[in-house]
């Protein structure tokens, strides 16, 4: 009945936890008490009765909003308010123009259309790992390319010194047969909320001219960054910041930035390519007639980047509110016993360690991932959701935790999560963590 990629595309429906759960049972305080408490999702919900404020008060929707030209590929007037918006903010070496500006309906679109321009089907994108999960869906589910992990093995992947891990999984890649077209960052880090140094980002542009890949830099919480106390941490250093001269052709680097995080935005859908080059913005134009974004969402977001003055008092409640969560949360964790990643001053997540809290193997053979499965499954039972296996961590038993919610949801999700875990097992403490684990 469906084509062989309809049959690939609804079985895909099908794979155990393929997308984050308790979705359709989201716990309330008053209307669902024993709903699922969800740490699964990353949207900032701390600065949303800000954003609803202000919509309500300064954004009114204009006739032209209703019309094709407003809004497609972000229109004549949402792409100036962003140029200027990343000029304040992410100090680039040249100022952004309008024109390198494509937006589409999130940024899940964008990855798709830019995955569709630089490779073919079979190809890959190169990551270092944990990451984002879901950019397995973003690249393969139409664009048919694959990720390819780099495993760190004890490097920090925030060093210059990755690039040798970065090169391991390129020539390990090629061999087996998958040509890789690009490498993929998340700046600042999704899971492990950290910033890379300018020396990383140099170190990566040259990797990539070295090779002749792309760089795309996804840099979707580039302001979510906040004082955490401590003195040493890198804060952001945008890839646009770094004059590219001698180190890669500007052509071969590529900026993604959206509504979603900095702006607690996630519904509004607007996300953006930024690149200076000029044959893959007409390529990924020449699809965005599937992808543009609604003239409701553009009117809204021209009314928040036009109002330079709202910006700086939202961003700076954003990052005071962010900043005193995650201090919260590392408390409860701290006192709990549970690990996590440390040197982190950025995103909405801490990715926390419950190894040894997984069940014992069965037998040899079982894999790591049904471990995984059964602890998110007694987790989901208590009313705690988080997804297994989701950052492709290279140890078993991590996951992400989204701290970004009002103080009494965190606050009753993080005693489920404590009692239903109990004590660590003592025999299982001590086991091998990840690099900078606290």
């Amino acid at each position: 009945m469906l084509s062989q990629r309809g049959r690939k595309s609804a079985a895909s429906q099908d794979i155990p936890w393929r997308f984050a759960p308790g979705g359709n049972n989201r716990y309330d305080k008053l209307t669902n008490p024993t709903g699922v408490i969800s740490f699964g999702t990353a949207e900032n919900g701390l600065v949303q009765n800000e954003l609803e404020e202000f919509v309500g008060q300064n954004v009114r929707m204009p006739s032209l909003a209703f019309t094709y030209r407003y809004s497609t590929m972000g229109g004549p007037r949402f792409p100036i308010a962003m140029a200027a918006h990343m000029n304040e903010y992410f100090k680039p070496y040249r100022p952004i123009e309008p024109s390198q500006i494509l937006t589409g309906s999130a940024l899940t679109s964008i990855h798709e259309m830019v995955g569709m321009s630089l490779a073919d089907p079979g190809d890959g994108i190169l990551v270092s790992r944990p990451i984002y999960g879901r950019f397995e869906l973003d690249f393969g589910n139409t664009a048919g390319l694959s990720i390819v992990y780099t495993d760190n093995e004890g490097i920090d992947p925030f060093s210059p010194e990755i690039v040798h891990q970065y090169q391991k999984a390129f020539d390990r890649s090629a061999a087996d047969g998958v040509k890789v077209k690009a490498i993929l960052i998340v700046n600042p880090h999704n899971p492990l909320g950290r910033c890379y140094p300018a020396s990383t980002l140099v170190a990566l542009m040259k990797f990539c001219q070295q090779n002749c890949i792309h760089m795309i830099s996804d840099e979707v919480y580039a302001l979510s960054v906040y004082d955490t106390g401590a003195t040493d941490l890198p804060t952001f250093t945008s890839a646009l910041s770094i004059d590219p001269t001698g180190l890669i052709e500007a052509e071969r680097l590529h900026i993604f930035y959206g509504m979603s995080k900095d702006f607690a935005a996630a519904g509004l859908r607007l996300g953006s390519l930024i690149s200076r080059n000029e044959l893959l913005r007409k390529a990924v134009a020449a699809n965005m007639r599937f992808h543009s974004p609604s003239g409701m969402s553009i009117a809204i977001g021209i009314a928040i980047l036009e109002d330079p003055a709202f910006v700086k008092r939202f961003i700076a409640l954003s990052r005071e509110r962010l900043a005193e969560c995650r201090s919260f949360t590392t408390q409860i964790l701290d006192g709990a016993g549970i690990k996590y990643a440390g040197h982190g001053n950025a995103g909405f997540f801490l990715y926390i360690d419950l190894s040894p809290w997984l069940p014992v193997k069965s037998n040899s053979e079982q894999p790591d991932s049904e471990r995984e499965f059964s602890l998110a499954q007694k987790l989901l039972d208590a009313g705690v959701g988080v997804h297994p296996c989701e950052e492709h961590g290279e140890i078993p038993g991590h996951f992400r935790l989204v701290f970004s919610q009002d103080r009494d949801t965190l606050t009753e999700g993080l005693r489920r999560l404590v009692h239903t875990l109990g004590p660590a097992p003592k025999h299982r403490v001590g086991a091998r963590v990840l690099n900078g684990v606290k």
